[in-house]
């Protein structure tokens, strides 16, 4: 090194840089492995996950960015540059390597790196316009997803080499991408202990270094001992413990009988999940998520699998005898995008405690046939979202409300509470099945004409131009050929039979190529789960000009005929179709397979002469009383479910990174210290204030000596730091000298330092009380 600075100081700068870089760095080679293996566990927890479309062969790319970012971060940083130039150039690697990593995954087959390029930037720009100018629900562009992943590992990386290599903090290395590390684990039901043992051996291990490091460097600053032999000892104790806490981790781990960290999500705030849901649309979807709130929102992501979760959604209690079993609709969507559906457009109506919810909208229950009233209370479990769950149209609830319409004639989409994590009882006017005017039956349905209003037609008929494919249009035909007779409620009773056949199935990831709409891709491979059915009845439908929707709740519970209660479990989350009526409004379909769907047709009826125009609506409140013949219309199964909306590694990812770097940010900030210049006297004050807060006080009769020195005594590790301090603060208060550049940057280390150090006294505090009272 001697030669090295000669030849700094003769302007050999090239020659020197060369062979202090090929000098074994003060850190060591093992250092740098470690901290590689540390970002590439980030980057492997990732892949893992599988969040883009739930294949895990898109992010095959990511392990190898962290080892990337690593090694250019320590070259940099071994070459003398200073720490923004480190970052720049940092940066401006990522943004070369990183589209061409992409552009190799959206083009698996190959291809030169200016068109690896134009992929990436042709992937980005068309996830923007669906998102921004287009305002679609979701977009089937990857790219993005990719590139925003890959600088989150690459972040990590180069954060975790600047840290240790840099800044010689690898406490800050540890901290930062154990947060990241942890929090990915954590959004994933699937088994990543051997990721967590990998990154925990390397960061105790790079703990474990460094702190022998620095001992070594204290003793031979002190010239006491052999340095050499005290770091030697340092790294074998050091091993011994970390084997011994890893194996004996992993013991405990295959033992234990129970889940301690199972209930980690329980009780997610609610505004969280509410949150999360409307950035729902700019995350990758895929993989297998854990489940950490519930809810339904603004959009219905469709993806290639769905976490099922057995928690007590809700409550529900309706009063004897009503034996009827309904279907509880929370939310209906009027915008199919291909692989999401969406409620666009919405406008919220403000209503006040016990007035009509859907008072003079076109989905007033009141004025569409004949209805029976129907009473019950929600108690809320796992789900306190804002939103209401009802047999079809809710009429009255006991609190101030929000009614979601689309349209201008106003077509419901959700009824948001003003306190939704509170129970609530609410009054439904659900459709009565008798022949008569107004009644259902199937022969009423038959003859209700296909007179549509227009805004139904603008609404619940539009498609994108690729919905249906080959397979879809062919299903489709095959299924007008079984019906019976050419009206809208055969040919969507005919579908419903048909979807019935085809296989469910919870997880078809990677069965359909990106970006395939869900219907010709169930079309095809005949099996996925209710979303799956739900969209694509809803689709063929409108494709004949046949207004639908999906629509998404619970199915029924099993209900206690002595008390009504009936419990809804979150797995019972499901999705169905409702289909148009004129005069009647809407009527669900469900057409989910694998016997999960068991909902009963509406009764067959006298024929009834097909009407040219729409049944005239009904005088509002004609539906308050049932007549004494009729039923209601059941509902179905109390098992089976469809995908729950707002699954954490979909809805709350983002959220969860901003409070992961917010909290990483917090530490960084706090362990640096003020960025102000430091002084001897206001060190001492804040290290004399922070250990006094730990019950640590100085004594009156004690020098600044003897305090460090005591200090010195419960925290030993502290030792140097705090005599370097006690030394300033003893030289310029007593012997009036003014410290120098080197001095003045030895103590603000040291205060670094003690930040950190001092948190210890937290848990010694109450061993000294122990000690006092014997």
């Amino acid at each position: 090194m001697t030669a090295l600075h000669s030849d700094v100081a003769s302007g050999s700068t090239r020659a020197a840089w060369m062979r202090g870089f090929a000098l074994t760095p003060a850190e060591g080679w093992l250092s740098l492995i470690l901290v590689a293996l540390m970002a590439a566990a980030v980057g492997l927890s990732i892949d893992d996950a599988a969040w883009v479309l739930g294949d895990p062969t898109y992010g095959d790319f990511l392990p190898w960015v962290g080892v990337l970012a690593t090694f250019i971060t320590f070259v940099a940083v071994k070459a003398g540059w200073p720490r923004w130039a480190t970052h720049v150039v940092g940066a401006v690697f990522a943004a070369l390597v990183l589209p061409l990593l992409v552009g190799a995954v959206l083009l698996p087959d190959g291809a030169s790196p200016v068109e690896l390029y134009r992929a990436t930037a042709t992937s980005v720009t068309n996830a923007w316009i669906d998102l921004g100018p287009l305002h679609l629900a979701v977009t089937r562009e990857i790219g993005h997803y990719l590139l925003v992943l890959g600088i989150v590992v690459w972040s990590v990386g180069q954060f975790a080499a600047y840290a240790v290599f840099g800044h010689r903090r690898p406490l800050d290395a540890v901290v930062v991408v154990g947060m990241v590390l942890l929090a990915n684990m954590a959004l994933t039901v699937r088994d990543q202990l051997s990721l967590l043992v990998l990154f925990t051996l390397a960061s105790l291990f790079l703990l474990a270094r460094a702190h022998a490091l620095e001992e070594q460097t204290a003793w031979l600053r002190r010239r006491i001992g052999d340095a050499t032999a005290v770091r030697s000892l340092y790294l074998r104790g050091g091993t011994v413990f970390i084997v011994a806490a890893v194996v004996g981790s992993l013991a405990l781990t295959a033992s234990a009988s129970s889940a301690p960290l199972a209930g980690a999500w329980a009780g997610v705030g609610d505004k969280l999940v509410e949150v999360s849901q409307s950035l729902q649309r700019y995350l990758p979807f895929g993989g297998a998520p854990r489940a950490v709130g519930f809810g339904f929102g603004q959009t219905a992501t469709i993806t290639g699998s769905w976490s099922q979760q057995d928690a007590l959604a809700l409550t529900v209690h309706v009063a004897p005898p009503d034996r009827n079993r309904y279907y509880w609709r929370a939310v209906a969507y009027d915008s199919f995008q291909g692989q999401a559906w969406a409620w666009t457009g919405a406008r919220g109506v403000e209503r006040d405690r016990g007035v009509d919810t859907l008072k003079d909208e076109a989905d007033d229950p009141t004025r569409l046939g004949l209805r029976a009233p129907v009473t019950f209370t929600v108690e809320p479990g796992a789900n306190k979202g804002p939103y209401a769950v009802s047999p079809l149209d809710g009429r009255t609830v006991d609190q101030g409300s929000k009614v979601y319409v689309v349209g201008a004639s106003g077509y419901f989409s959700a009824l948001q509470l003003s306190d939704g994590g509170r129970s609530y009882t609410m009054t439904a006017l659900v459709p009565v099945e008798v022949d008569q005017p107004g009644g259902r039956t199937k022969n009423r349905l038959r003859a209700a004409g296909t007179n549509y209003p227009a805004e139904i037609v603008d609404l619940y008929t539009p498609l994108p131009k690729d919905a249906l494919g080959p397979n879809s249009k062919a299903l489709l035909a095959d299924i007008l050929a079984k019906s019976p007779k050419d009206n809208p409620y055969d040919i969507a009773a005919t579908m419903e039979a048909e979807l019935k056949t085809f296989r469910y199935n919870s997880n078809v990831s990677g069965m359909c190529p990106v970006g395939q709409s869900v219907v010709e891709c169930f079309a095809t491979i005949r099996q996925g789960y209710c979303q799956y059915y739900a969209s694509t009845m809803a689709v063929l439908l409108r494709e004949e000009g046949i207004p639908a929707r999906m629509v998404q709740g619970y199915l029924p519970g099993t209900r206690d005929s002595v008390t009504g209660e009936e419990p809804i479990r979150s797995d019972t989350a499901h999705a169905w179709v409702e289909v148009y009526f004129p005069g009647y409004g809407w009527q669900m379909f469900d057409p989910t397979g694998g016997g999960l769907a068991r909902n009963d047709p509406p009764p067959e009826g006298q024929v009834v002469q097909p009407s040219a125009s729409a049944i005239p609506a009904l005088p509002s409140g004609r539906g308050d009383n049932e007549p004494e013949q009729g039923r209601r219309i059941p509902a179905g199964p109390t098992t089976g479910s469809g995908p729950t909306q707002g699954t954490p590694g979909l809805m709350i990812v983002v959220a969860l990174v901003l409070l992961v770097a917010i909290g990483a940010l917090a530490f960084v900030a706090w362990r640096r210290g003020p960025r102000r210049d430091v002084t001897a006297d206001s060190v001492w004050r804040s290290i004399s204030r922070t250990a006094a807060r730990f019950g640590f006080a100085a004594r009156p009769t004690q020098t600044v000596y003897e305090y460090a020195g005591s200090l010195g005594d419960v925290l030993p590790t502290a030792r140097p730091a705090l005599e370097t301090v006690a030394r300033a603060k003893v030289e310029v208060a007593y012997g009036n000298r003014e410290l120098g550049a080197e001095r003045v940057g030895a103590l603000r280390d040291a205060q670094r330092r003690l930040r950190v150090s001092l948190l210890r006294l937290a848990f010694l505090r109450e061993e000294r009380r122990r000690r006092r009272r014997r």
